[in-house]
């Protein structure tokens, strides 16, 4: 029996989190770079702590990682655990990570009794966070054929270089992802099960240690629409003559706002966020009145059309206010995500895994999206566990207990458990 077999559950796992958060720290946090360097630190110490596990480890086409029992011959579609290991810049160390340390502790736990289960997976991912090139779930699209050629041109967030230069760095087949090749089909997959860290503040409140998803919801975004007014004096302009661009946003936001309000009063799940709000930096200073403002859009929801509802509205508000103060919106293109539902027979499962181990299971829709999406929109039944996690996620103040991650652990080894 090798050292890390010998190990306790927690220190396994502290294991896990601390050589991984070490080899990609980038203070205040973590950065892992979606199909970049860090990430790919994080694939190997992974991929070298599974090996010591005892589990068997390939890459595919794509450059995900796969583990495996060894001693697991059989041909059925497997179930697959997984989830993602890049992070958002300075993010935390327990975003996606946790999902892939769930994964292989689980597969571990049936060396040797592969029979008890059915044919199991462990899955890390590229690319689920859309900080890098403004789109999310790189990996798992490129995974089912379903990310496309556009992407391929998506741009780095600093401006250099795009999503297929860094493939190809890498020695993945771009024209492969450009023809939508897939390598996994609905058949090849018996489901997919997804731990993560909640990302809001809702289990902490209720004091749940787990949970699980009912649904995720879908984005409709804009990386960067740009507002275009008139620069001019700021004392020497009145009112009335200004075309000032910062107004004309703050305006907009402030009518989508009140949108968002009504709706939600009537029962419609949605969110709106604009995340990035700027003047340049080489022209804006405090006598100037702004003449151009750079902002971000996005839009979420479990209801794809609530999201076009909503959208609708932006782009009716945008010609309202463009008349009102003589400035004009231009919009880069558009992104969409389509929400998911999670598979109910899979949420049944989890449910009586719960009880059987001595506690009920409450269920929660997930705000935030996740790949566990991808692979129920392309056909394979998915489900989730979240753990609970307190100061958010996207910050390096993460703060998930190991306890709860164990329990979210032994939730999936039960799950999957033959009955």
């Amino acid at each position: 029996m090798n050292a890390v077999s010998t190990l306790s559950a927690a220190a396994l796992a502290e294991r896990i989190f601390g050589t991984v958060g070490g080899l990609t720290r980038d203070d205040p946090g973590v950065s892992r770079e979606s199909f970049g360097a860090g990430e790919s630190r994080a694939m190997e110490a992974v991929a070298a702590i599974a090996a010591e596990l005892g589990l068997a480890c390939e890459t595919d086409a794509y450059k995900n990682l796969w583990m495996r029992l060894p001693e697991d011959a059989r041909a059925a579609p497997p179930v697959i655990l997984g989830s993602h290991l890049d992070s958002v810049p300075h993010g935390g160390n327990f975003d996606g990570l946790a999902g892939v340390a769930a994964a292989m502790m689980a597969l571990a736990r049936y060396r040797g009794r592969a029979a008890e289960a059915p044919p199991l997976r462990a899955l890390a991912l590229r690319g689920e966070e859309s900080a890098w090139y403004g789109k999310a779930y790189l990996g798992s699209l490129a995974l089912t054929g379903k990310l496309g050629g556009e992407a391929l041109a998506l741009r780095h967030r600093d401006g250099h270089g795009t999503l297929g230069g860094a493939m190809a760095m890498l020695g993945i087949d771009t024209e492969a992802i450009r023809a939508g090749k897939p390598l996994l089909a609905p058949g090849d997959a018996a489901a997919y099960l997804e731990l993560h860290i909640e990302q809001g503040p809702v289990m902490t409140a209720r004091g749940w240690p787990v949970t699980a998803v009912t649904g995720i919801r879908g984005n409709l975004r804009h990386n960067a629409v740009r507002c275009t007014g008139e620069a001019g004096h700021s004392g020497a302009v009145p009112r009335w003559l200004r075309k000032d661009a910062v107004l004309a946003v703050a305006e907009l936001l402030s009518r989508m706002d009140e949108h968002w309000r009504v709706l939600l009063q009537m029962g419609m799940d949605l969110v709106m966020t604009s995340g990035i709000c700027t003047t340049s930096p080489d022209s804006h200073a405090v006598s100037v009145i702004p003449g151009e403002v750079r902002f971000s859009l996005e839009i979420r929801s479990q209801d794809a059309a609530t999201m076009e509802r909503f959208y609708d509205l932006v782009r009716e508000e945008c010609r309202a206010v463009e008349k009102s103060r003589g400035v004009a919106f231009t919009f880069d293109t558009r992104i969409d995500t389509a929400p998911a539902t999670m598979d109910p027979a899979w949420i049944a499962r989890l449910q009586a895994a719960s009880l059987r181990l001595g506690s009920p299971l409450e269920t929660i829709p997930s705000g935030a999206g996740h790949d566990a999406a991808v692979f129920a929109n392309a056909g394979i039944p998915a489900a989730m566990v979240f753990v609970r996690n307190e100061n958010g996620s996207h910050n390096p103040h993460e703060a998930m207990d190991i306890a709860d991650f164990l329990k979210g652990v032994d939730l999936l080894t039960e799950a999957v458990r033959t009955v």
